[in-house]
């Protein structure tokens, strides 16, 4: 597979105009909705999905690019009912992370993932959006982190605001029960045989090397980017010194959400607070 720049469009399935619409003076481009694989810097096929949203002046300017957690994809109904709260707030770009979905290639749990981000954040900004943030969840919410820590000065990747839901602070984490049993399903044959054909996640079997910048580690390079870190004080994969490190580092650009009686990422993310972390982002984006 040939390496084609983040943000290619290899082939289009949905829409009556597969080519993200072009930028004309004067004038609003015509957005419809788009189903796309994107071409990431590093040769993977990822399947992405663009929808316009609701109407208005807010929203038109806006668009959500939604990162979900692991084993997750573009098509689960949970990131579909993530993508319906925000499309309220703005248009939204849902993709499948490598590994997942209809995406290539396999997953290497939050580490070129990054890619798979940058790319979809471009094609999102080829629609004419003057305003992009990422909403990542678990795996995800470390992705964007470190996608904005890392892209900062790509004017066609970059993000204008980040929100990190349920995100872990440092990697290699096996404190909880449900976060060893993930381990086991990353680092074992036959755990990764049970993420291929139960989960329908393919895990690569290689080991980081090297092992990339932690989310904590990444959030001081975000400023001044606007940061929201969102975490429940339920969740049983990361107790909440998780969060208070990401505020921590994060400084004064950075917001702190603990949510009372929530559990782990997008299943237990209600409509109530979606609909804040949306109203968040209309607000503190650019």
């Amino acid at each position: 597979m040939s390496n084609g720049p983040a943000g290619h469009v290899a082939r289009a399935t949905l829409g009556p105009n597969p080519d993200a619409p072009r930028r004309t003076a004067g004038r609003t481009p015509r957005r419809t909705p788009a189903r796309t694989f994107l071409r990431t810097a590093d040769g993977v096929r990822i399947d992405a999905v663009y929808e316009p949203g609701a109407a208005g002046a807010d929203a038109a300017d806006l668009v959500f690019v939604v990162a979900h957690g692991f084993t997750g994809d573009a098509g689960r109904p949970h990131v579909r009912r993530i993508a319906r709260a925000f499309a309220r707030h703005g248009a939204v770009v849902t993709f499948s992370f490598r590994g997942h979905g209809a995406s290539g290639g396999r997953s290497t749990v939050g580490d070129r993932e990054v890619l798979d981000l940058a790319a979809a954040v471009a094609w999102a900004r080829g629609f004419g959006h003057a305003r992009v943030v990422t909403v990542g969840f678990s795996m995800g919410g470390s992705v964007v982190l470190r996608h904005a820590a890392l892209h900062g000065g790509d004017d066609a990747a970059r993000t204008d605001a980040v929100v990190s839901v349920s995100a872990p602070a440092r990697w290699y984490y096996r404190g909880t029960a449900p976060m060893r049993r993930l381990h086991w399903l990353v680092m074992r044959p036959t755990g990764r045989l049970v993420g291929r054909y139960g989960l329908r996640t393919r895990i690569h079997h290689r080991d980081w090397d090297p092992v990339p910048l932690s989310p904590v580690e990444a959030v001081p390079r975000i400023a001044p980017t606007p940061l929201l870190v969102v975490h429940g004080d339920r969740d049983g994969y990361f107790p909440l010194d998780h969060p208070r490190m990401l505020a921590e580092a994060a400084g004064d650009h950075g917001e702190l959400w603990l949510e009372p009686g929530m559990g782990h990422a997008e299943h237990a993310s209600g409509e109530e607070l979606l609909h804040r972390i949306g109203d968040w982002a209309v607000r503190r984006a650019g």
